[in-house]
């Protein structure tokens, strides 16, 4: 019997930076697990064909042309809501980070980030983690401490719903969650969904990042 080969993530990008979109491209398609799929300038490109050949995991300047990454990265959701997004971007603007993340990107990388790193972040966010650059997550919950955050909302999430949500905050994979609470990784997604609905959120680094100030 021919054995299967092991499926490769296929990653699509996002990057009006010629040099930066080439580069990185390259660093994917090296790396063992993962394929590069098509590669876009601006998100109107993007948005035209991205559907027909849909990625598993994107990432995405914020500093698009025209329209830009945030609006990208709706619109991209709305039309591929299994597809992962991964913000890369120069900007450390909390309010960006947070519009982001409210938008549906699941982690927020800055491109000084080392390569290898960003590699292991699209790996960790087709498994179901929120990967964030350390100071990137102290922002997030930096913002949300100024937005404020009502009590109730996390009050109302059941016992279950906090390991859950405990262990998406430690960047555990859903399937990984799942096998340490001994329940179904569709129990688990049903379990995200009704902390999604509780917490007012619309993604993972949402959700983690407002469970941080509990």
């Amino acid at each position: 019997m021919v054995e299967k080969p092991d499926k490769r993530i296929r990653v699509s990008l996002i990057e009006d930076d010629e040099w930066i979109r080439e580069n990185l491209a390259a660093q994917i398609n090296r790396r063992k697990g993962l394929a590069i799929g098509k590669c876009y300038a601006t998100a109107e490109a993007a948005l035209g064909t991205i559907a027909a050949e849909p990625p598993e995991v994107v990432l995405v300047d914020i500093n698009l042309p025209k329209m830009n990454g945030i609006e990208c990265v709706r619109k991209i959701k709305a039309l591929l809501p299994e597809t992962q997004i991964l913000m890369l971007t120069a900007y450390e603007d909390s309010e960006k980070i947070f519009k982001s993340l409210l938008a549906g990107a699941s982690g927020y990388l800055l491109k000084r980030t080392p390569q290898n790193e960003i590699l292991q972040a699209i790996e960790d966010v087709y498994r179901g983690a929120s990967p964030m650059s350390g100071h990137i997550a102290r922002k997030v919950v930096q913002y949300f401490n100024q937005r404020g955050v009502s009590e109730d909302e996390i009050e109302k999430l059941s016992n279950r719903e906090r390991e859950v949500l405990d262990r998406l905050a430690e960047g555990i994979a859903y399937k990984e969650i799942a096998d340490a609470l001994g329940l179904s990784i569709d129990t688990v997604r049903m379990h995200i969904k009704s902390i999604y609905s509780k917490l007012h959120v619309h993604s993972r680094g949402e959700a983690v990042a407002k469970y941080l100030l509990k």
